[in-house]
């Protein structure tokens, strides 16, 4: 008789240590992906960065407008061909450097020093393998090195002249500080320099723009990739490094999540890696991408009166745009082909 009831105890204990749990998560359990987009879908997403538009006349605006259609154009046509998300965010991002609209290639703020010095990179949300490059004064497309930094070194990020060497041996040819000369940015530079203003708590001066570039994509494969590129700061010290090419800080994909981009003062985003915290919520805690952004965005970076926005992405197809200044230029590619670009909330 007590062998049987022995017995009987040991299979019910059996039976509570296989049951499911039911409709609950286990504790601790990972979460699920994002649920793949529907085959031969895709989405594109860009900033052109966040800050103070108060200032911003139609001037002003439209080409900055049309530079980041023509750079949603680039790479929704990558993506439309069936091409990889990642080539989609280069080409993308290279139009944006090229356009001297943007805080970003020609684009490039000055530093104190009156040469512009740019930050990039990219990531691969399928591999997780990264590339970004730093304080590069020769280089017509940092967006491209990172790339190939990623690509062809074992290496994560290079800076200054080592990234340049390595340029030159990938048979890239350095240019002239000149090349990239904007009126716009020198007339700033020299305004700065002439008043010796002092940046305000934060580091930054009152009514900036922070036009750091930043590109998402999901291909029809449903891979995710970030590419971000930057001319930092305005008025910047030789030297500074923003959260741009900081992989979690400014920039960030994985499929498991999603893929973000950031603008605005940078050192808020690094102390707070807000790219990967965005992502760490979205896959650890279970909730949307939306919540997920707005939570790091209007609520953590506010507290700390951290200026900026990001755009993020998901495997879904989700899009999130929150930002916490102003205004911020971002447009949106979808499938159909449509393009829409907003800078202001609703």
């Amino acid at each position: 008789m007590r062998i049987r009831l022995i017995m009987l105890i040991s299979a019910l204990l059996l039976c509570f240590a296989i049951a499911p749990v039911g409709a609950g998560k286990r504790r601790g359990a990972p979460a699920p992906a994002p649920a793949a987009p529907q085959s031969g879908s895709f989405v594109l997403v860009m900033h052109g960065g966040a800050g103070s538009y108060t200032d911003a006349t139609p001037e002003r605006l439209e080409p900055a407008r049309a530079a980041i259609t023509k750079a949603l154009e680039a790479g929704r046509d990558i993506l439309a061909r069936g091409g990889s998300s990642l080539d989609a965010v280069e080409a993308a991002q290279r139009v944006m450097e090229d356009s001297g609209v943007f805080d970003a290639g020609r684009g490039a703020y000055y530093t104190r020093d009156g040469v512009p010095e740019m930050d990039a990179a990219i990531m691969d949300g399928r591999t997780l393998a990264a590339g970004a490059v730093a304080s590069v004064q020769h280089i017509a497309h940092p967006i491209s090195l990172a790339r190939m930094v990623m690509e062809r070194t074992k290496h994560v990020l290079l800076v200054g002249p080592g990234a340049e060497e390595f340029a030159k041996s990938q048979g890239i040819a350095l240019v002239s500080p000149y090349y990239f000369f904007n009126e716009r940015r020198w007339k700033s530079f020299q305004e700065k320099q002439a008043a010796e203003e002092k940046p305000k708590a934060g580091g930054e001066p009152p009514n900036e723009i922070y036009g750091t570039t930043g590109a998402l994509a999901l291909d029809k494969a449903g891979n995710l990739a970030a590419a971000t590129t930057t001319g930092g700061t305005t008025y910047k010290m030789p030297g500074r490094v923003g959260d741009s090419p900081l992989i979690g800080a400014g920039t960030y994909a994985n499929n498991e999540s999603c893929a973000v981009s950031g603008t605005g003062v940078g050192e808020y985003f690094i102390r707070n890696v807000v790219a990967a915290d965005i992502c760490a919520r979205v896959k650890y805690l279970h909730v949307s991408l939306e919540q997920a952004a707005n939570d790091v965005v209007m609520k953590e970076l506010v507290e700390q009166h951290g200026e900026g926005g990001v755009i993020a992405l998901d495997r879904a197809g989700h899009v999130a745009t929150p930002f916490n200044t102003h205004g911020m230029m971002h447009g949106v590619v979808r499938s159909d082909g449509n393009i829409t670009i907003e800078t202001f909330k609703p």
